[in-house]
């Protein structure tokens, strides 16, 4: 399998980083998972909040930093939004049943993918969220990344 670059979006306010998150919900079908990577503080949770909206989700949007997982089922599909910034030990997700979420009917964004590496499935989307302050504070390059799984 090989890693297809796929689009970048740039961003310069809080409103157009969620922006890109509400088309990208938009998009999203039953069991996709999206992985989003970055530093603290550079929009992940924006970015989801937006990609909520875009599911139709209704309600506020917070990052689940202490529950490892909020579930949403407002939307035109649930909605499984991990932060696994806290995750002790990878075993933690089995005692959450991870697997329900990631192989279920739903859609699931995972804040800190690169925590739990092992347990993300190759077919996942991979978005990294970068600042860069020379083009200014609120400038934000979203990459997303797909996996090609042809042979």
């Amino acid at each position: 399998m090989e890693t297809v670059m796929g689009t970048v979006i740039e961003t310069g306010s809080p409103r157009e980083t969620f922006e890109a998150g509400r088309q990208m919900g938009l998009l999203a079908a039953p069991g996709d998972i999206y992985t989003l990577y970055g530093d603290l503080g550079v929009g992940k949770t924006v970015f989801t909040q937006g990609f909520a909206e875009g599911l139709g989700v209704v309600g506020h949007v917070n990052s689940p930093t202490f529950t490892i997982v909020q579930v949403y089922d407002s939307g035109r599909l649930p909605f499984y939004h991990f932060d696994v910034y806290r995750i002790g030990d990878i075993e933690e997700m089995d005692e959450i049943g991870y697997e329900d979420y990631f192989f279920g009917n739903g859609v699931c964004i995972v804040e800190w993918a690169e925590l739990i590496s092992e347990l993300i499935p190759q077919s996942a989307k991979k978005i990294t969220i970068e600042k860069n302050l020379e083009k200014g504070f609120d400038y934000r390059k979203i990459t997303i990344d797909v996996m090609n799984t042809k042979k």
